[in-house]
């Protein structure tokens, strides 16, 4: 898979944030440190309502979303891969056919979709907020989505504290007022499952830990309008203004008779739930406040696409020892730190490895640089057992918290690391990917030639592919000299073989001996 040419440091950036109640595309660029909104999408798709008793996207749903996606498909025409990030929350977390529903969902884009955990969604909801309102005051951010609920704790441009509850306003609206009848104990029933969701957050969010609250996206926002239109408080969130608006819809009885200036037809079905969820986070956490933030996920994506992008541009020397840049190196040294790796090895295995995929798919400088991550964290499994540790890596690689890194990308890797050693038949699903292929070739040859834990020679081993056939070609007299090792390279050349994926081939070539 080649890799594209980095766009100029100001060309337009696109998010596409797929949330359980819309889908958004915005397009921006950051001029001289500021955000500056280019274009901006909204399409109420309530891909949420469509999970079933089962956990399984329905096919409307899945319909509704595909149609908003091959028009947001329309609107990207131009952008190259780089300058798009698309990413999916809450819905496609908890739904069990999502993968069938991505391979789809990303034909209809033309663009890879990634799913992001809950803290990852935090994350990027306070980067947007930070960078479009600047504060020096300590603050609680909440954004409350379809399905989920998120709340950071920050200052500055740095989040301290970020979870992800599975509470919304499409899941609370559908639990409790699925027939859209309002009544005063209906309320109090939402308002009493969204607080015991809610109840481990005491602690960590209360009141003394920030001086502002903001709320973030679309329920705050639509809440804040319709009390803005009914003018009391410009529109500010506090428990008297919700109390009243609850009132309003329990006196209206039900969703169609709903009298509310300002609240948008697509809002009646879910604002129920939303206002229940608003008045628990009120009242639980003593926030007598809340002001509409200008920043939201959508940003926070686009923010951290161009954080990326000047991280590629300054080269990995100047990364590592650069302030800000990507996060996820910095996200992959403290994993090290925290499993207590030892990174003289991973360094190792990263070099030989990075050496090896780049022989093979020299303009593959992402797929290098995913390599390079798997290399980093491929003996991070060896902290639970010694024992198939490349199984534990793969695990704790899919389900860890690793900020910065999606879902999809934190199993990717896993995939990787799966693969570092024995049969192959137990990745064979991902086999069908060539990159991924190289990636699995490389990091196993990496990790034979470094099997003995010591200093190792670049030059001593170079890659080379065509088709479906690759030559391993050893340095004269290295393989002499390390007949341990020339015997693993041997098992791994039978181990291609039975895969019928792709055959590789032990060879000399001159150079030194490492």
């Amino acid at each position: 898979m080649p890799t594209q040419p980095l766009p100029p440091t100001e060309a337009p950036l696109a998010a596409v944030d797929m949330g359980s109640n819309s889908f958004r595309l915005e397009t921006g660029q950051i001029v001289r440190g500021r955000y500056r909104r280019i274009d901006y999408i909204k399409d109420t798709v309530r891909l949420g309502a469509g999970l079933d008793g089962n956990g399984l996207l329905t096919d409307e749903a899945a319909e509704r979303g595909l149609d908003c996606l091959r028009r947001f498909a329309a609107r990207l025409a131009g952008f190259a891969p780089a300058q798009v990030r698309a990413v999916a929350t809450q819905t496609l977390r908890e739904a069990r056919n999502r993968d069938a529903f991505l391979l789809r969902a990303q034909a209809a884009l033309g663009q890879p979709i990634e799913v992001i955990s809950g803290r990852e969604e935090a994350r990027l909801i306070y980067a947007g907020v930070a960078h479009l309102q600047p504060s020096v005051q300590r603050r609680l951010v909440i954004d409350i989505g379809g399905r989920s609920t998120e709340m950071i704790l920050g200052q500055g441009e740095r989040a301290t504290k970020a979870e992800s509850f599975a509470v919304g306003s499409v899941s609370l609206s559908m639990r409790h007022f699925a027939d859209g009848v309002l009544t005063a104990s209906r309320f109090r029933s939402a308002q009493v499952a969204a607080g015991a969701e809610l109840e481990e957050a005491l602690l960590p969010f209360a009141p003394d830990c920030w001086e502002e609250a903001l709320g973030s996206s679309g329920t705050v926002g639509a809440v804040s309008q319709v009390l803005a239109a009914a003018g009391r408080d410009d529109g500010l969130i506090t428990a008297n203004n919700l109390q009243w608006l609850i009132g309003r819809c329990v006196a209206a009885g039900h969703v169609d008779k709903l009298d509310l200036p300002g609240l948008k037809v697509e809002r009646r079905p879910v604002i129920a739930g939303g206002l229940a969820l608003l008045y628990t986070l009120a009242a639980q956490f003593g926030i007598e406040r809340l002001t509409p933030a200008r920043g939201a996920l959508r940003q926070g994506v686009i923010i951290d696409l161009h954080e990326r992008l000047a991280a590629r541009r300054v080269g990995a020397a100047a990364r590592a020892s650069a302030a800000g840049g990507d996060r996820r190196d910095a996200s992959v040294r403290e994993l090290q730190r925290r499993f207590e790796i030892d990174t003289a090895q991973a360094t190792r295995v990263r070099r030989v490895a990075q050496a090896l995929f780049r022989d093979a798919a020299s303009d593959d400088a992402e797929g290098a640089r995913e390599l390079g991550w798997a290399a980093d964290l491929h003996e991070i499994g060896l902290m639970v057992s010694h024992h198939d540790h490349h199984r534990h890596s793969a695990y704790l690689l899919a389900h860890v918290d690793a900020p910065a890194f999606s879902q999809t990308q934190q199993r990717a890797l896993a995939t990787i690391v799966l693969g570092q050693r024995g049969g192959l038949r137990k990745i064979e699903e991902a086999m069908t990917d060539r990159r991924f292929v190289l990636q699995v070739m490389a990091l196993r040859l990496a990790v034979i030639k470094c099997h003995a834990r010591g200093d190792v020679r670049d030059d001593a081993l170079s890659l080379q592919t065509d088709g479906h056939a690759a030559r391993l070609r050893m340095a004269d007299g290295w393989a002499e000299a390390r007949p341990r090792t020339l015997y693993l390279l041997q098992e791994e050349a039978q181990a291609w073989e039975r895969s019928g994926v792709m055959r590789l081939s032990l060879g000399r070539h001159s150079g030194g001996v490492g």
